[in-house]
């Protein structure tokens, strides 16, 4: 349980001016020719291993190589010089307009060299690909993840730097509570976002998403479908009368809040008309055990 400790935020700039880098190939097509400081021919320019984003999908390569042979690279590449390899640099930001521009058949590329350190570069990765078009809701909520577990970074400071509500974030890390089954159907867009947080806090999540699925339901059907299913664990649910009452609304959002802050299920059980309960949390692995250790030893 040993596992790598979340880095430590000793970095002179903060998130929203790595955002600014993250958007700079964004603004680069409304600016003049010299916001690209220079051109670097594409053999020199390598990939980071450490992108995040490992799935290219080879339609979207295609479509973005037809149109850099007819107007070129209009983006520019963020790249930081590799130490020790002079005359190599590696890409931050841009490395499917790198592929497609190999596709091409293009020689050089357009790009602003910026001195950034391994932490600032990993989370320009996560900030890019956070902003990406085609991000289904489990990336999007995961690299929110990743910005909070390995940065240190709170929700409130996410959102205001990505001009995202709270709420929105908040909403989506719940998702990273739900099995792994169930957030499969939503990378794969079998559910939407909306159908899933209406499961968030079922207790059979997997078998109420099979029937969202199987029986086509709206997301209002999937909400109405869940809130029966939590009645149906209530007191009045079969012949035994030692069912415990189904958890307020208060609880449930609470659990909800609790299990997005922490990226692990929370279960609150309170006893009823009592001061005391009990508050159990799942981690996945045993790197989620070590994460959660260090959380509750004060370790940021």
């Amino acid at each position: 349980m040993s596992g790598p400790k979340r880095e430590r935020r000793g970095l002179g700039r903060g998130l929203s001016a790595l955002m600014a880098d993250a958007q700079l190939g964004e603004d680069a097509d409304r600016a003049t020719p010299s916001a690209a400081a220079s051109t670097l021919p594409i053999e020199v320019i390598v990939p980071n291993p450490d992108q995040p984003r490992r799935d290219f999908s080879d339609a979207d390569l295609e479509s973005l190589a037809a149109s850099i042979k007819q107007k070129g690279v209009l983006q520019p590449l963020i790249v930081r010089e590799l130490s020790g390899d002079t005359g190599r640099y590696q890409i931050v930001a841009g490395e499917r307009r790198w592929r497609a521009a190999q596709r091409a058949q293009v020689h050089s590329v357009p790009v602003v060299v910026r001195d950034l350190s391994d932490t600032e570069v990993l989370e320009i990765a996560i900030i890019e690909n956070i902003q990406r078009a085609d991000l289904n809701a489990v990336e999007e909520a995961q690299g929110y993840r990743q910005l909070m577990e390995r940065f240190g970074h709170t929700q409130e400071k996410v959102a205001e730097a990505l001009g995202r509500s709270r709420s929105h974030i908040a909403n989506l890390l719940r998702l990273l509570t739900l099995p792994d089954d169930v957030q499969r159907l939503l990378r794969d867009g079998t559910l939407s976002a909306g159908h899933a947080r209406a499961l968030v806090t079922s207790q059979n999540s997997s078998q109420l998403a099979k029937q969202v699925v199987a029986r086509g339901l709206s997301v209002r059907e999937t909400e109405r479908l869940a809130k029966e299913a939590q009645g149906a664990s209530g007191p009045n649910s079969g012949t035994k009368p030692a069912q415990p009452t189904a958890k307020d609304a208060d609880t449930r959002v609470l659990e909800a809040d609790l299990s997005a802050t922490l990226g692990m299920k929370v279960t609150i059980d309170h006893s009823q008309g009592q001061e005391h309960g009990n508050v159990t949390i799942r981690y996945r692995d045993l790197e989620q055990l070590d994460t959660l250790c260090q959380r509750l030893s004060g370790f940021s």
